[in-house]
């Protein structure tokens, strides 16, 4: 087991919204790591009660599992700043409910990087992408050196925000995350941190990425479209290949207006492109 100081702890975010059959395998993967100085604040947005039944027995389990009831939805951006604010940890970890982590060394080996490099403010890694019954659909590595996330960084997301660890006063510095979006808060948040520092990503599948109707991409197509469209304008003078970017922004917006079961259709097969086209070649070990 490694050893852990204060100065280590990870405050790992899981947000959770009436879907409690995935809450028992995300908490599994992060009870697993080698990187024991951690805390989980669960964040359960809504009245679902079996969400507060799957989450029962790992407090009960767990003295670093916290957990935070809120009846009333704010929105994806203001639970996260919300868990922010609750945040011991000098680090942040980010765990979708419906997703999970797949090597127990993953947060020692982000950790272990963000405190020898002091220039980089979040570690990602590469994601298994499965669908709603957990078969693997694709996998794919994000680039691993900042310049490389830089490059690229107003065309795709730099970062799986399931494989994040941040530093928290990076974050808090740019404000969080924009409450105002509808959308991509995590692809905004990066873009703000790359402004002031960098983001890198390690070459191995730390995390599996659940694609599905009930998860929220799929059902926020408008949503994602119209905020991509903003994020890119926002961020157009501090990032290269803007001219591009926009024309992306807006295919995306157009794919958003066509028929539902059209769009349902091809959804998963152009997020697979646009996910194989910005991946790293770099092999995963």
């Amino acid at each position: 087991m490694a050893a852990t100081t204060e100065a280590d702890v990870v405050s790992v975010l899981m947000l959770t919204v009436n879907r409690p059959q995935f809450v028992k395998p995300a908490v599994e993967s992060l009870v697993m790591q080698d990187h024991l100085n951690w805390e989980l604040l669960i964040i359960h947005d809504g009245i679902d009660a079996r969400v507060t039944e799957a989450v029962e027995p790992w407090l009960a389990r767990d003295s670093r599992i916290r957990y935070f009831h809120r009846r009333i939805m704010g929105g994806m951006a203001n639970a996260w700043n919300f868990g922010l604010t609750h945040a011991r940890g000098p680090f942040i970890g980010i765990l979708d409910d419906d997703d999970a982590w797949l090597r127990p060394d993953k947060l020692r080996r982000q950790v272990e990087c963000l405190v020898a490099r002091s220039d980089v403010a979040c570690v990602g890694g590469g994601a298994i992408v499965v669908d709603g019954k957990g078969r693997e659909v694709m996998r794919y590595l994000k680039p691993a050196e900042s310049s490389e996330c830089r490059k690229n960084a107003l065309l795709a997301n730099p970062i799986v925000h399931s494989t994040a660890v941040f530093r928290k006063a990076a974050v808090e510095a740019v404000g969080g995350y924009d409450e105002g979006l509808r959308g991509y808060m995590d692809w905004d948040l990066w873009l703000k941190v790359m402004r002031h520092g960098n983001v890198m990503n390690l070459p191995d599948y730390l995390a599996t990425y659940r694609i599905w109707d009930g998860g929220g991409s799929s059902r926020n197509v408008m949503g994602n479209a119209v905020s991509a469209f903003w994020i890119v304008s926002r961020h157009r003078r501090f990032f290269k290949r803007f001219p591009l970017a926009i024309v992306a922004t807006l295919c995306y917006i157009a794919f958003a207006l066509l028929p539902s079961a059209l769009r349902r259709q091809s959804y998963q097969t152009l997020s697979q492109l646009k996910k194989r086209a910005f991946a790293s070649r770099s092999p995963a070990s």
